[in-house]
């Protein structure tokens, strides 16, 4: 999965797929209150989609849920969440927030350098004015996440650092 960030800036495309994740990872049926719950997408720390995923989201579904959007400044904030977006500069040190997230079926997501190889499940790279995706799919595995084929076939997989 490759955009252009000519037209439309970057923080908005990276907002779009923030919400089309949503379309290609399966949660357990535990990481939802009930069957009503809306799909929450968060943003830790600084939030630099300008109001865009707000508007994204708005009025959307998927398999049935309406979206939610949550900002948080800390780990202690989150309650419950399925997508979370970790911003600079949290994400450029990730090991510490991934730890704290350990076993939650979070879907953590961040363009911090090297996020991926270090735990995270996905990171946006950009490069030559696209944004490309490098996907952890162990990491998502351990929290109980399934990434569609879909998604992993247009990403780079990212192959995470030894201790």
């Amino acid at each position: 999965m490759v955009a252009q960030t000519g037209k439309a800036s970057e923080s908005h495309l990276k907002a779009v797929f923030l919400f089309n994740f949503a379309q290609f990872v399966d949660w357990p049926s535990a990481a939802f209150p009930d069957s009503a719950a809306p799909l929450v997408i968060g943003v830790l720390g600084d939030d630099p989609f300008e109001g865009f995923l707000d508007q994204t989201i708005r009025g959307e579904h998927v398999r049935g849920r309406g979206f939610q959007v949550r900002r948080y400044h800390s780990l202690d904030e989150i309650k419950t969440c399925h997508i979370l977006f970790i911003s600079r500069p949290e994400g450029n040190r990730p090991e510490a927030i991934l730890a704290g997230l350990r076993n939650w079926p979070i879907l953590t997501v961040s363009d911090a350098d090297g996020f991926a190889e270090r735990g995270g499940m996905i990171r946006f790279v950009t490069d030559r004015n696209h944004i490309r995706l490098q996907i952890n799919p162990d990491a998502a595995q351990a929290a109980s996440l399934t990434i569609s084929s879909k998604l992993l076939r247009v990403a780079e997989i990212a192959t995470p650092r030894g201790p």
